[in-house]
C-alpha cells in the first residue's frame, strides 16, 4: 500500500517537508531522491510533493511540485507549458484502418500551413510569436497518439462527457518548442532565485505565461491537423500542463513533470506499448499541491537505452509494432531506441500508487493504436533517392 511520507534520512533539519506519494513497489532512482532533498533545502522552498513517475532531471527532479516564495526557472526548464491534451474524435472505430491512418499521420512532420497570426491573436499572443513552430510536435518524449477507450467509469465519464468504451481519442504531448527555449535562455543567471516583484522576475513571469498559452495552442493545432488527416471532428476533453509556475497559496508553485490537477480530469500517459489512463483528481490532500503524476516516468535515461533495445534489425522492427497490434511512426532510429517502451515505468503501478494515496480515481483506460513521433520528411527522402541514383550511375560507369 502506497503512503505519503516526509523527510528522508538525508534531509537537513531546515529542509522543507517532502511528501512522497509512491510505494516501495515503484522504481525510484537514488539520484531522484537526492534531487528531492536538494530542492527541499533551497532558499524559500516551503513544501515539496513527489509522485510515482519521479526520475532525475537536468536541473531537478521530474515528477515533482515545489512551492517557494521566489522563482526558480531551472525547476521548470526550457519546455515551459509542456503538457498533454486529450480529445475525443467523432470517427467510429469500425471505420478506422490503421495502415491508412499511419500514412495520413505522416503529414504531422511538416510545418503547419494555417493562419498563425489569427490563431495567436485569439489566444492573446503577439501575431508574430514563433509562428514557424506552431502545430509541430518536436522531439524527445513528445507524441500524438490515437487511442481507443478500453474501459470507462460510468460515474466519471458517461454521465458527464458522453465517452463510451470503443470511442476513439487523441492524446497530444507537446510544449512551447523554440519559444520556451528562448525564454529559458534569457534567465540562465537566475538559478539562485528571482524575486517575482523585481523587473527580471516580472519579465520572466510574463514571458512564461505567453509560452504556456502558446504550448496549449500548439497542442490544439496538432490535434486539429491529426483530425483533419482522419477526416473527422474533435472535441477537447482536458488540457493539463505539467511544466509551469503559477500563484498558489500566496506563493509560487513550480510543477516539473507534475500535472496541474485542479480540474475535473487529467491524462496519465503510458509508454507507446502500454495503456494510458484518464484520472479524476480527488483533491483532498493539500500536501499534494493540486498536482498529479503526468505519466509513467522514465526508468532508464536516454543514453543508457543504447544497447538495451534495438540492437538488431529485427529488434528495431519490433519497436514499431505494439503488443496491442498498433503501430509506431518513428523513423529516427536513435529516438526509437531512446523512447522504447522498456525505458518507462509501468503506468499501472503509477496509477495504483495514486489510487492508494487517495489522490485520484481512474476514469478511463486508453489503449494505444497509433503513435506518431517522427517521420522522415519528403525533402530528405528525395535527397536520399537522388544520392542513391548518383551512386548507381557511378557504379554503372565502372
Amino acid at each position: 500500500m502506497g503512503t505519503s511520507h516526509t523527510e528522508g534520512p538525508s534531509a537537513s533539519v531546515d529542509a522543507a517537508p517532502v511528501h512522497r506519494f509512491y510505494s516501495s513497489k515503484t522504481w525510484i532512482e537514488g539520484a531522484a531522491e537526492e534531487q528531492l532533498d536538494h530542492v527541499s533545502e533551497m532558499a524559500g522552498v516551503t513544501h515539496v510533493a513527489a509522485f510515482p513517475d519521479l526520475h532525475p532531471g537536468k536541473y531537478g527532479p521530474v515528477g515533482s511540485a515545489i512551492l517557494a516564495d521566489r522563482i526558480y526557472p531551472q525547476l521548470i526548464g526550457n519546455d515551459i507549458g509542456c503538457g498533454m491534451s486529450l480529445f475525443a474524435l467523432d470517427l467510429p472505430v469500425r471505420k478506422l484502418r490503421i495502415d491508412k491512418a499511419a500514412q495520413k499521420f505522416r503529414m504531422l512532420e511538416g510545418p503547419w500551413s494555417g493562419d498563425a497570426s489569427t490563431r495567436l491573436a485569439t489566444h492573446g499572443l503577439a501575431h508574430d510569436l514563433h509562428p514557424q513552430a506552431l502545430g509541430t510536435i518536436g522531439g524527445g518524449n513528445h507524441f500524438c497518439e490515437l487511442q481507443v477507450v478500453d474501459e470507462a467509469s460510468e460515474n466519471c465519464l458517461e454521465a458527464d462527457l458522453g465517452l463510451r468504451k470503443g470511442e476513439l481519442m487523441l492524446l497530444v504531448h507537446s510544449g512551447s518548442r523554440s519559444l520556451g527555449m528562448a525564454v529559458f535562455g534569457s534567465v540562465l543567471d537566475g538559478f539562485s532565485g528571482l524575486d517575482p516583484e523585481s523587473p527580471a522576475g516580472k519579465a520572466y513571469l510574463s514571458a512564461h505565461g505567453d509560452a504556456a498559452r502558446w504550448a496549449s495552442l500548439n497542442r490544439q493545432l496538432i490535434a486539429e491537423r491529426a483530425a483533419a488527416a482522419l477526416r473527422c471532428d474533435l472535441r477537447l476533453i482536458c488540457d493539463a500542463p505539467h511544466n509551469l509556475i503559477e500563484d498558489y497559496r500566496d506563493l509560487l508553485l513550480h510543477r516539473k513533470g507534475a500535472a496541474k490537477a485542479d480540474g475535473s480530469l487529467v491524462p496519465l500517459a503510458g509508454s507507446r506499448d502500454a495503456f494510458s489512463y484518464l484520472l479524476a483528481p480527488r483533491m483532498d490532500k493539500p500536501e499534494a499541491l493540486a498536482s498529479l503524476a503526468h505519466g509513467s516516468g522514465r526508468k532508464y535515461d536516454r543514453r543508457s537505452m543504447t544497447g538495451r533495445a534495438g540492437a538488431t534489425r529485427s529488434e528495431r522492427k519490433s519497436l514499431v509494432r505494439t503488443s496491442f497490434g498498433g503501430q509506431v511512426i518513428c523513423e529516427d532510429r536513435q529516438l526509437l531506441v531512446e523512447e522504447a517502451p522498456g525505458a518507462y515505468k509501468d503506468p499501472g503501478q503509477v496509477l495504483e500508487d495514486l489510487r492508494s494515496n487517495r489522490l485520484a480515481d481512474c476514469a478511463a483506460a486508453l489503449k494505444p493504436l497509433l503513435t506518431f513521433k517522427k517521420a522522415i520528411s519528403e525533402d530528405l527522402l528525395t535527397a536520399r533517392r537522388e544520392k542513391r541514383n548518383r551512386m548507381n550511375m557511378r557504379r554503372a560507369r565502372r
